[in-house]
């Protein structure tokens, strides 16, 4: 996890330089059972996030020790060279490290927590990257009534602060390193999705740093409010990705509908405990049609058990078949441990997706915990190690799956002619909560989706990338080899999702769909996102190989 010693600095120079009132959640109004009247000279009015800054910026070029460091993310396939990067402490430096940048006609990328799937954030044409992993407080902001998350917060750090602060939380990613600025933005989701919707689907407002026809950077903020002139500019950050319209140096969360000046009760409440159980298949008996059954069950239930308002809302699971080289693949599920006959419906669960496969499976791991635990610590819905070199690919489904992927799926997961224990796809139930928001309400369009898949192959050596990208790419293909070698919008399928970003979308040889990449993502929302790109990124300074194109 994080190591906390920098906010423990910034604490104590904060106080130090200025005598301000500070805690190691935010100021002192961000803490319950603080008075509105003992708070209001502390309180963040929301609209300007430099009082309280004590860090930055700090510019590092090629020739600092810090350098390597800084200008690579998780996936080690992509290793920038910038000019510089800017790490920066508040919106105000960001609005002068993109000055300078504009002036100067240097590109410009922004990284939070260094999980971009491609080359976003390294590709040859960028010059500066801002580095936004110190602006990382979480705090509640009475003006707006709603709780500030900085883009450099980690989700775990995220989850912690809010849960301890104020017994809530929002419904994010279980991976605890992810950054906040871009999960938040590309329509996050996670173990509590099925009970609360997306990470969007909370987003109240943002910060914003701009840059205007005339070449201006300046800060500014949106809103959901109907009478926000920037309420638009607000719908595009709910799930068209980061990299598009600017520099996002704040997130206001707050629940639609949630009333009252009660902190702890304007967003989600987690469950106090989860029931995690971790259960697993050996290849070693493991026929094709005891994996197809095993697979086609657990389609099934996800079609079956989407509702919002089903007995197993609160159940969210992971069948994660890697390749056979890996000697076995497991299931991950937790359920909240006060719901209804918990235990009974994660046995029922349990029995229904091996129902009829003839093989058992054996239980790793089933216990009681806090929600806490499960999120902030529990490896059970982690990936392996991302600090390496991976490729990703991503699918939605409307239904359980068609015998013709199941045999794909078997085909490549057993593969003689290739060796990757670490090559896997996770298969993840979805719906719910998340499909009673229009697809028109935020720019995330899938929203009658039952299950979402993330194809993904780790490695270690640059000498393997050709055989680990063709394995992923060939798999892709053949599984969806009736839509052009992609999940194409239709009965079954419904398209990708832009948090796992996937270049190979935009070539032909690999997307023979028809269907250009930003509708695989976007759908008929596309043309919407381009009106806001327009608006407020006029000169296109915000861009990459999958960003939102001027119209």
């Amino acid at each position: 996890m994080r190591d906390n010693r920098y906010s423990r600095r910034r604490f104590l120079a904060s106080t130090a330089a200025a005598g301000t009132t500070v805690t190691v959640l935010g100021t002192a109004a961000t803490l319950p059972g603080v008075s509105p009247a003992a708070a209001a000279g502390a309180a963040e009015s929301g609209t300007d996030s430099t009082t309280s800054a004590a860090f930055g910026p700090v510019t590092v070029k090629s020739a600092d020790r810090r350098y390597p460091d800084l200008v690579w993310g998780t996936n080690r396939r992509w290793v920038g060279t910038p000019d510089s990067v800017r790490l920066v402490g508040s919106a105000d430096q960001v609005v002068a490290a993109v000055q300078e940048a504009v002036s100067a006609g240097k590109q410009i990328a922004v990284r939070s927590g260094g999980h971009c799937y491609e080359d976003f954030v390294t590709s040859d044409d960028v010059r500066i990257v801002i580095d936004m992993s110190c602006m990382d407080k979480v705090s509640y902001d009475p003006g707006r009534r709603a709780f500030a998350i900085e883009p450099g917060a980690r989700l775990g750090d995220v989850y912690r602060t809010l849960y301890k602060g104020w017994g809530v939380t929002i419904p994010g990613g279980t991976c605890p390193t992810v950054g906040a600025g871009g999960h938040i933005v590309g329509g996050g989701y996670g173990a509590l999705s099925r009970l609360h919707g997306l990470t969007v689907d909370h987003l109240y407002g943002i910060e914003l740093v701009v840059v205007d026809k005339s070449g201006t950077a300046k800060k500014i903020t949106a809103t959901r409010e109907s009478s926000d002139p920037n309420r638009e500019l607000l719908w595009a950050h709910t799930g068209a990705g980061g990299g598009n319209f600017g520099v996002i140096t704040k997130y206001w969360m707050r629940t639609p509908g949630a009333s009252g000046t009660d902190p702890g009760k304007l967003l989600p409440q987690p469950p106090s405990e989860v029931i995690v159980s971790t259960v697993t298949w050996s290849w070693d008996k493991m026929t094709e049609a005891a994996f197809s059954t095993i697979l086609r069950n657990y389609g099934q239930w996800c079609q079956d058990n989407s509702a919002a308002d089903s007995p197993y809302a609160g159940l969210f699971s992971q069948l994660k078949p890697t390749h056979k080289s890996a000697g076995s693949f497991s299931m991950t599920t937790q359920i909240d441990a006060a719901a209804p006959n918990a235990s009974r419906l994660l046995d029922d669960f349990l029995a229904a997706v091996n129902k009829g496969s003839g093989v058992d499976y054996r239980v790793d791991d089933r216990r009681t915990i806090s929600w806490l635990h499960a999120v902030a610590y529990w490896p059970g819905f982690t990936a392996p190690d991302t600090t390496t070199r991976f490729k990703a690919k991503s699918a939605y489904m409307r239904k359980g799956f068609p015998d013709v992927q199941l045999k794909a799926f078997y085909k490549h997961l057993t593969r003689d002619d290739f060796d990757g224990p670490a090559s896997i796809v996770m298969i993840t139930s979805y719906g719910g909560k998340i499909n009673t928001v229009a697809p028109g309400d935020t720019a995330v369009p899938q929203r009658d989706s039952v299950i979402k898949l993330h194809y993904i192959s780790f490695w270690q050596n640059a000498s393997d990338d050709d055989r680990h990208l063709s394995w992923i790419r060939e798999f892709y293909q053949e599984v969806y080899a009736a839509t052009g070698g992609v999940p194409k919008p239709g009965d079954v399928n419904d398209g990708c999702f832009i948090n796992y970003a996937d270049g190979d979308l935009n070539s032909s040889q690999w997307n023979g769909s028809g269907v250009p990449w930003y509708e695989l993502y976007f759908k008929g929302g596309y043309r919407r996102l381009q009106t806001a790109k327009a608006q407020w990124d006029p000169k296109n300074v915000f861009r990459h190989a999958q960003s939102i194109q001027l119209p």
